[in-house]
C-alpha cells in the first residue's frame, strides 16, 4: 500500500470517487422503487396484505437460490464488468413496469418477476462491489471508506423514499420506478472510470477447485471464525425483524389509517436519518470502544425503542413509532460500517466474494422470510401481529455480541480474527 493511498482524502481517489457517485445515484434510485413498487401494487392493482408480503420477500429470497455458487462465481470473474452487466439487466427489468402500466397490462405476476431479477441484479451487484473496496482504499481505511458509503447510502434513502411518496402522489409511482431505471444506467456509466482489478487467486491451486469446493471453502471460513459468526446470528436477527414491522406498513398507513402516500415515504425517510446519524457515528464509536463493543453498546441501548413500534396508530402514536425508527435504523447505520467493515479485514483477498455471498445468503435470506411471515401473519392475525413479532426479535437481537468474544473486543483489538 502506498503512502499517497493511505494519505489521500478518500474522495481524492478517482476509482473509488467513481464507485461513489455511480452508487449514490443507483441506491437514489432504488429507493424510490422500494416505497413506488408496493404502493403501485396496492393503489393500481389492489394487492392485499399476502401479496405485497410476498412482493417484498422476493427480492431477498433471491439470495438463498442463488447467494452461494454467486460468491464463488464473483471471485473468478471480472468485477467491474459484472457490477456494468447487472445495472444494465436491472434498468431493462424496472423499464418493463411503466411501459406495461401504459399499454394497460400490468399485473402483479410482472411485479413478481421484475422483483426477482432485480434481486438477482442487486445480489451480484453488492458482492462485486464489497468485494472491489479493499483494492480501492486499503484495509487500513476500510471503516472510514464503508462509513462514507453507508452514510451516503442512508443520505439516498432518506432522500429517495421522501420523493418517492411527492412522485407517487403527484405523478404516479410508474414514473417513479422509470427514475430508478434510470439511475441504474447512470451507475454503469459511471463504473466505466473504475480499474478492473486482477482476479482474486489468479495462479493459485484454488483457481482450479470446481465450484462446490469454492463454495465450501468460504463457508468453512465463516464457520472457523467465531467474530463472523456472532455478527451473522446478531445480523440475521435484526434483518428478520425488520420486514416484520415494515413490510406492511403500506396497508396500515396508506390504507387502514388513510394517511396519503407522501406520510408513508417520509416515515421510512426517518429510517434513513437514522442511518446516516448511525453510520456517521461508527467510526467514533468503534475508534472509542472497539467493533464488538460498539456493536453490543448499541444494540443494547436501542432494543427498548423496538417495543414502540406496534403501537403505531393514527396521530402522536404515529411519530412516537417514527422516531423509535429513528432508533433503531441508528443501530443499523452503526452495525452496516463496524461489521461489514470487520468483515473485510478479516477476510482474505480470494475469499471476499464467497465471505460477502455467504454473509448475504443468511441476512437477506433473513429478511425474505420476515417477509413471507409479514404477509402470513397479518393474513390470519392482522397487519399488527407480525408488528409485534419483529419487536420482540430486535429486542433481544443484541444477545448474539453479548455471549460471544466480539463484545470484549477493546480499541486496540476491533479487528482481531479470534
Amino acid at each position: 500500500m502506498s503512502a499517497t493511498l493511505v494519505e489521500a482524502p478518500l474522495l481524492r481517489l478517482r476509482a473509488f470517487r467513481n464507485l461513489f457517485v455511480a452508487g449514490a445515484v443507483s441506491q437514489l434510485g432504488s429507493q424510490i422503487t422500494y416505497v413506488a413498487l408496493p404502493l403501485l401494487a396496492v393503489t393500481a392493482l389492489g394487492a392485499g396484505a399476502g401479496e405485497v408480503g410476498l412482493l417484498s420477500a422476493l427480492a431477498t429470497l433471491t439470495a438463498l437460490v442463488i447467494g452461494l455458487p454467486a460468491g464463488a462465481w464473483v471471485d473468478r470473474v471480472r468485477r467491474r464488468r459484472l457490477m456494468i452487466a447487472m445495472d444494465a439487466a436491472r434498468a431493462v427489468a424496472l423499464l418493463s413496469v411503466p411501459v406495461a402500466w401504459w399499454a394497460g397490462t400490468l399485473s402483479m405476476a410482472q411485479l413478481y418477476v421484475v422483483t426477482v431479477l432485480v434481486g438477482a441484479g442487486s445480489l451480484l451487484f453488492d458482492v462485486a462491489s464489497m468485494s472491489i473496496v479493499p483494492g480501492l482504499v486499503g484495509r487500513e481505511r476500510l471503516t472510514s471508506a464503508n462509513s462514507l458509503l453507508v452514510g451516503t447510502a442512508a443520505g439516498m434513502d432518506v432522500a429517495g423514499r421522501s420523493l418517492a411518496g411527492v412522485l407517487a402522489q403527484v405523478v404516479g409511482a410508474p414514473l417513479a420506478v422509470l427514475l430508478d431505471a434510470l439511475s441504474y444506467l447512470w451507475s454503469a456509466v459511471w463504473l466505466r472510470g473504475v480499474p478492473e482489478p486482477a482476479l482474486a487467486g489468479d495462479g493459485s491451486p484454488e483457481a482450479a477447485e470446481s465450484l462446490r469446493a469454492r463454495i465450501a471453502a468460504g463457508v468453512r471460513f465463516i464457520l472457523g471464525n467465531r467474530v463472523l459468526v456472532a455478527a451473522l446470528v446478531q445480523g440475521t436477527m435484526a434483518n428478520l425483524a425488520f420486514p416484520l414491522c415494515s413490510v406492511l406498513l403500506p396497508v396500515l398507513i396508506v390504507g387502514r389509517l388513510g394517511y396519503p402516500e407522501w406520510v408513508f415515504g417520509a416515515y421510512l425517510a426517518v429510517g434513513g436519518l437514522g442511518v446516516l446519524a448511525g453510520s456517521s457515528s461508527a467510526h467514533l464509536l468503534g475508534r472509542r470502544f472497539g467493533t464488538g463493543r460498539a456493536v453490543w453498546v448499541v444494540s443494547l441501548a436501542t432494543a427498548p425503542a423496538a417495543l414502540v413500534i406496534p403501537f403505531l396508530d393514527a396521530g402522536p402514536w404515529l411519530w412516537a413509532a417514527a422516531a423509535a425508527w429513528f432508533v433503531l435504523t441508528f443501530r443499523t447505520g452503526v452495525n452496516n460500517v463496524l461489521l461489514v467493515s470487520l468483515r473485510q479485514r478479516v477476510t482474505p483477498d480470494h475469499l471476499l466474494g464467497r465471505m460477502t455471498a455467504t454473509m448475504r445468503l443468511l441476512l437477506m435470506g433473513a429478511v425474505g422470510l420476515g417477509g413471507l411471515l409479514a404477509g402470513l401473519l397479518g393474513e390470519v392475525w392482522g397487519v399488527r401481529a407480525p408488528l409485534w413479532a419483529g419487536a420482540v426479535i430486535m429486542a433481544v437481537s443484541w444477545l448474539p455480541i453479548h455471549f460471544s468474544a466480539l463484545r470484549r473486543s477493546g480499541p486496540n483489538t476491533a479487528g482481531r480474527p479470534y
